[in-house]
């Protein structure tokens, strides 16, 4: 089944369930939003924040510094894209599970459900924890649903908020990204680890396993998912990074020898949906490992795979906390960084000028963002 149908069943049971049980449950149903709020956690939160205050407060000062660069470099880089949106145009939208047109990225559902969970609880937590070094109360927090996608939100009281000094609104503003992308570095070093140094000696790579497919591509209907490349045009291909070298030699238009657990096929080349000049065959796959004869006597057959698992979800929680807190950057209200690039004009004039140019710079990148998305889409329709 599509995984779209699973979407479209889990939302119709959830809102049915959540319609049902709201009043029991004390749930909020606001347009595409449901809502449980609760006062739980404050504790937790207001513990971590008040074991050393200085601290965090050191930490932030840094971070907004960290968050105005961030901001600078998103928009130089949706700018940049526009030189090569029209060459090589790309769907930039990632949903668990789905296959989606024109982009080059496919999130396995299990990963991303449990990597979007981080990057929503350490985002709002972040918020929180520096809201309570700056003494502001924390009227309520909870967990809900945007239509089928889990939200986690922390909400301040924000009259205390706006009596804030400048920089105590602007640490509280830039800590949910920065704690994301603090995430997203020990995120990386685990992953690093792994890769590095316990993978290749637990699990050594023997070849290429297809997980899917593309629908229309010159490989769909010839190799099937669970196939395992071991050569391409005679040239052994055990790794990522020996396929990634035979596939750069090849053009379009060629022919292609794959040979495969489950036999040998031929296949023409054609034209990469993201790079018209690069060959393309259309599927997407993982390395296959198996467990080291010195590992598999001692741990048996199945424990060792656990770290190519964890190795997975670690690079797919970098990847969401990395990409979604660096887009939150965008100087663009009400996103984080529309805040800080407000509060930060704020101090250099007055309210008026304030505001609209808050106005025409959220304009702006929501033009880039519109300009970069729908083209992208328009070339994977047609």
């Amino acid at each position: 089944m599509n995984a779209l149908w699973y979407y479209a069943i889990g939302f119709v049971v959830i809102w049915t369930l959540a319609f049902l049980f709201k009043d029991k449950l004390k749930i909020e149903m606001e347009g595409p939003i449901i809502l449980r709020k609760t006062t739980r956690m404050r504790d937790f939160i207001d513990s971590v924040a008040q074991k050393s205050p200085k601290l965090w407060r050191w930490v932030m000062n840094g971070g907004i510094v960290m968050a105005v660069f961030l901001m600078a470099f998103i928009v130089y880089y949706l700018v940049a894209s526009l030189e090569t949106v029209a060459v090589n145009p790309q769907v930039s939208i990632v949903l668990p599970g789905v296959e989606i047109p024109g982009s080059p990225i496919y999130l396995p559902f299990g990963y991303g459900l449990i990597g979007l969970i981080t990057v929503i609880v350490i985002h709002e937590f972040g918020h929180g924890i520096l809201a309570r070094v700056e003494k502001v109360k924390i009227k309520s927090l909870g967990v809900g649903l945007l239509a089928i996608l889990p939200i986690a939100f922390v909400e301040p009281d924000d009259e205390e908020v706006n009596k804030l000094g400048s920089v105590s609104k602007l640490r509280i503003f830039a800590a949910g990204s920065i704690f994301n992308m603090m995430l997203a570095a020990l995120a990386i070093a685990i992953y690093f680890i792994l890769t590095l140094f316990l993978i290749p000696y637990a699990l050594p790579a023997a070849g290429l396993e297809i997980m899917s497919v593309v629908p229309g591509s010159p490989a769909d209907g010839i190799l099937q998912e669970g196939m395992l490349i071991q050569t391409i045009n005679g040239n052994s291909v055990t790794d990522r990074d020996s396929f990634s070298q035979v596939i750069q030699e090849l053009t379009v238009g060629d022919q292609v020898i794959i040979g495969t657990d489950q036999g040998t096929y031929s296949i023409t080349t054609g034209v990469n949906p993201n790079s018209t000049s690069s060959a393309y065959i259309g599927i997407k796959s993982q390395e296959k490992h198996v467990v080291s004869e010195g590992l598999s006597n001692i741990l048996g057959e199945s424990i060792p795979w656990v770290l190519v698992y964890l190795a997975e979800l670690f690079m797919w929680i970098f990847t969401l906390n990395f990409g979604i807190g660096l887009f939150n950057l965008l100087p663009l209200k009400p996103f984080d960084g529309g805040l800080i690039f407000e509060e930060i004009l704020g101090n250099w004039t007055s309210e008026r000028v304030t505001r609209a140019c808050t106005y025409a710079m959220s304009i702006f990148c929501l033009s880039l963002v519109l300009i970069n998305l729908g083209y992208g889409f328009l070339a994977a329709i047609i």
